[in-house]
């Protein structure tokens, strides 16, 4: 919990344009990644906003596809917030902020165009290949929401599909080299901006994340040299005005074409 008075601090230095790990209110901390982290998954990373640290797991299966999507794959997308990474976070099913986050993700994914879902289809209306993203919260400084997002998307680009025994028809225990059927032009991802005072900030500490008076995330991606908004998730009590409603959409626009080529290069690997 933070106290009136830090939250008084922190609240006049961000309204002089100033945070107090030294950023910019629009700039975010440093990332880093380490890849194929498990052994079990067919997709996997470690990443690092900051101090804010997020495992990510790909695991497919086969199974039988949604009645009315016959000839697609499916995907499904959990986040754990556990005690481990937050005193705050409680052990047990997840709680409505961690299934709040994984359902931001999943929307700004699948609704981007990212994978496609058709090439999954082995047998239609009988045998798909089902993803299983999990993302883990080890560590939260704040910002888990484009932390997980981010990392989502690196251990999706970089999986592998089983080996499929057409035989047996099944799945074998080993990986084939062919990668998930992704689209690179659609890759879509997350930008947080939280209200703090007078000012609009991105990729929060905890502290801020806590007293701003709202989040709106928005995952974008690149439609014909414009970025397209696939997801929008409002959170927190407070009210947009109509005034910080239009700069934050400036402020996403700057932010994408900036981070855009950032974040290609470490889902893409170039």
């Amino acid at each position: 919990m933070i106290s009136k008075i830090q939250k008084q601090r922190i609240t006049e230095y961000l309204n002089k344009g100033k945070r107090f790990d030294n950023r910019t209110l629009e700039e975010f901390r440093d990332i880093k990644v380490e890849m194929n982290i498990s052994e079990n998954a067919e997709g996997s990373c470690a990443l690092k906003l900051g101090n804010t640290e997020v495992y990510c797991g790909v695991k497919l299966s086969i199974g039988t596809p949604y009645p009315d999507h016959e000839d697609e794959g499916t995907l499904s997308t959990t986040m754990e917030l556990g005690p481990m990474a937050d005193n705050n976070f409680e052990m047990g099913p997840p709680r409505i902020g961690a299934i709040e986050m994984a359902r931001v993700i999943d929307r700004g994914i699948r609704e981007s165009g990212f994978i496609d879902f058709k090439k999954l289809c082995i047998e239609k209306g009988e045998k798909v290949w089902m993803i299983a993203l999990d993302i883990y919260a080890i560590n939260n400084d704040g910002n888990l929401l484009d932390a997980g997002s981010l990392a989502a998307l690196i251990a999706l680009a970089n999986a592998k599909l089983p080996v499929y025994n057409e035989e047996e028809e099944k799945a074998e225990h080993q990986l084939s080299k062919n990668p998930l059927p992704i689209n690179k032009e659609a890759m879509s991802f997350n930008l947080t901006i939280h209200k703090i005072g007078e000012g609009l900030v991105i990729d929060p500490s905890r502290e801020e994340e806590e007293i701003s008076e709202y989040r709106l995330s928005i995952a974008i991606c690149e439609n014909k040299g414009e970025p397209r908004i696939t997801a929008m998730q409002k959170g927190k009590e407070g009210t947009i005005s109509e005034e910080d409603m239009e700069k934050i959409l400036k402020l996403i626009e700057d932010k994408y074409k900036e981070q855009y080529p950032k974040v290609t290069k470490l889902v893409f690997g170039k």
